[in-house]
């Protein structure tokens, strides 16, 4: 197991805190994962649920904790034991973009910040292979790590009242896609047609922490043909096992 150093804090009667150091870092990321998946697959206590951030770990347990210290302890000791399990299976997928100016509404307004043309920024946001950190503030939002440092940009003061749904935006060090309407801080600077969050599927979001998105980069009429297949339930994303 991996050397960092954890703290661990009680959370509420029936819940446990752990953090890593406070930053995005794939390599944290990874060890977060792993842990999780040891608590999931190896506690000694009924576990509840486990929600991961960026850098921590939320274990909810389904009993009031008696002892805090005795919990800790197991879990301390859990962290550093080499357990086999079964590997989860990471992917690659392919995320559809469009960067048309009826999508890039905050185009313009990144490129005056960072002193970028529109194309630079989109060629910016294409390249990277971004990396899952976790899912959270609404169903289906990914918060990607890997945006280029040229894009980085305060979010804005003032939030919209209404972004819509499958808005690619950034804001601080992340991009990420909204998967349905909201308020937000963002700046938006293209839209996927596709869904990212699905009530009714067996899995409501196809990706999960530790996969990667790479987008891509589609015209307005290609956008219209994959939105339409997507509402006709044809639509099939495409992923590579990484």
């Amino acid at each position: 197991m991996s050397a960092f150093r954890l703290t661990y804090k009680c959370y509420g009667k029936s819940a446990i805190l752990i953090e890593w150091p406070s930053k995005i870092d794939k390599k944290i990321c990874e060890d977060v994962i792993l842990f999780k998946n040891k608590i999931l697959n190896n506690s000694s206590k009924e576990v509840v649920q486990v929600i991961n951030t960026y850098s921590s770990l939320t274990i909810m347990y389904d009993s009031t904790i008696n002892i805090i210290y005795d919990d800790i302890l197991d879990l301390k000791s859990l962290y550093q034991q080499e357990i086999d399990s079964e590997i989860t299976k990471k992917y690659r997928w392919e995320i559809p973009v469009c960067y048309d100016a009826q999508f890039g509404i905050d185009l313009e307004e990144v490129g005056s910040e960072n002193e970028l043309t529109n194309r630079e920024i989109i060629d910016l946001h294409l390249s990277p292979i971004y990396t899952v950190y976790f899912i959270g503030f609404l169903p289906g939002f990914l918060y990607l790590g890997g945006l280029d440092k040229r894009l980085h940009i305060p979010r804005k003061s003032n939030p919209r009242l209404r972004v819509e749904k499958g808005a690619v935006a950034i804001g601080g060090v992340q991009t990420g896609i909204y998967p349905s309407i909201s308020a937000g801080g963002w700046y938006v600077i293209g839209n996927s047609p596709i869904s990212f969050f699905n009530v009714k599927a067996k899995e409501p979001c196809f990706a999960k922490a530790s996969d990667e998105i790479q987008f891509k980069s589609i015209g307005l009429s290609e956008y219209n043909k994959i939105q339409s297949e997507v509402v006709k339930g044809k639509y099939k994303l495409k992923k590579t096992e990484i």
